[in-house]
């Protein structure tokens, strides 16, 4: 039986992780075994960045919530305590929002926060 040699498979490989590296700098983008550690080392931390900007995010519209709430004097932790007692389930995503667009809706659910407290 013929011996079937590698080449193309290796052709094949290299130009998978070159048009990955496309747009790198130098021979990160040029030669392959340079291309492989820097392929390997962007797609690390592309996961990693996936998962910080969930973490990101839900600093962000925790800001955004107490910013709103100290403008109705009361603090970020006692409002969403009183959302618990009032049983009010809305996420910080969309309490964020309310926040931001609708500011007189985002008033009415402080007064029932306020008012569970009490």
């Amino acid at each position: 039986m013929a011996r079937i040699k590698g080449g193309l498979n290796a052709k094949k490989k290299h130009n998978r992780v070159l048009k990955l590296a496309k747009g790198f700098r130098g021979a990160r983008s040029k030669q392959y075994r340079v291309a492989k550690q820097s392929v390997m080392r962007a797609l690390t931390s592309a996961y990693a960045g996936r998962r910080e900007r969930k973490r990101q995010f839900r600093q962000l519209w925790i800001a955004r919530i107490n910013a709103a709430c100290r403008m109705n004097e009361i603090s970020y932790s006692k409002f969403m305590y009183g959302l618990k007692l009032a049983d009010i389930q809305l996420n910080r995503k969309v309490l964020a929002d309310m926040a931001v667009q609708d500011p007189a809706g985002f008033a009415k659910l402080v007064d029932a926060a306020k008012a569970k407290l009490n």
